[in-house]
């Protein structure tokens, strides 16, 4: 089946010629690029949130495939969710999913399910792909939604991922998509986001699901974080750097209720 985009026209330009356009009004071509094992990327719509993903995603030497998590925003679906098989559409064009690889990990860990439905109307892996498809248009992905549970049920997918992704070989990557605070004020989301940004860049899933709940913290992909920390680390990452943090503040100058956003490097030993 073909996913076909959901917000377009909304979180980002609808027509190919625009959506370049404002893609390269984010990204810079000419920083230098280096090989990453993971990244952790925001959703929003490109006009909040864009200037961060374009500079996380500008850094990035890109592999052939991205295994990309995402939060559940709909309800919609299996709570672990793969979609298998496909393509997603962008104004870009096609996005083909790595089948081989989803159903590796599908096999990896019982809790995955493959199941379609939840990426339906889910827009936090959706307005990742044009960034990737601008910087490489074969780029291919293995698509996953998770929803709330118990912080083991993600370790245990991060592992299977990083199994699955040693097993299949090739160039691949994994991707958190996420947001961090959400409405609160700007400084008081400075504050929680970089007590969050703290234990990610310290690649320690642990303690920051401690200070997510200690500290009442709306990251609202703070469970494809834990799967992305634990997989990068199995693979052999010892390097998290943040590229770039703002809020929506920055960008509206309304700041009264803002959501934060964090771009995040994961790499192996320079």
């Amino acid at each position: 089946m073909i996913r076909h985009p959901v917000v377009a026209g909304m979180f980002y330009e609808r027509s190919e010629s625009a959506l370049r356009s404002q893609i390269r009004d984010l990204i810079d071509e000419a920083v230098p690029k280096e090989e990453i094992i993971g990244i952790i990327s925001p959703h929003a719509g490109y006009i909040y949130s864009g200037q961060v993903a374009g500079a996380v995603i500008s850094r990035m030497i890109m592999p052939d495939t991205f295994v990309i998590m995402g939060p559940n925003h709909t309800g919609m679906g299996q709570p672990y969710s793969v979609m298998a098989e496909g393509s997603w559409l962008t104004p870009l064009g096609e996005v083909e999913i790595d089948s081989a690889l989803a159903y590796k990990i599908i096999d990896s860990c019982t809790h995955l399910k493959n199941d379609a439905s939840a990426h339906l109307e889910e827009h936090s892996i959706e307005v990742q792909l044009p960034f990737l498809q601008y910087f490489k248009p074969d780029i291919k992905i293995v698509p996953m939604v998770l929803s709330s549970g118990a912080v083991e049920i993600f370790a245990e997918i991060g592992q299977g991922i990083a199994k699955s992704i040693r097993d299949y070989g090739g160039r691949v990557a994994v991707m958190a998509s996420s947001d961090m605070n959400h409405y609160e004020s700007h400084q008081l989301t400075e504050e929680k986001d970089q007590k969050a940004i703290e234990a990610i860049l310290d690649m320690d899933w642990k303690e920051l699901i401690k200070r997510v709940a200690k500290y009442n913290i709306s990251m609202c992909g703070y469970a494809p974080t834990v799967s992305l920390i634990t997989a990068c680390k199995e693979m052999g990452a010892t390097i998290a750097e943040l590229i770039m943090h703002q809020t929506s503040g920055d960008v509206t100058g309304d700041h009264r209720s803002v959501v934060g956003y964090a771009g995040v490097l994961i790499k192996g030993v320079i």
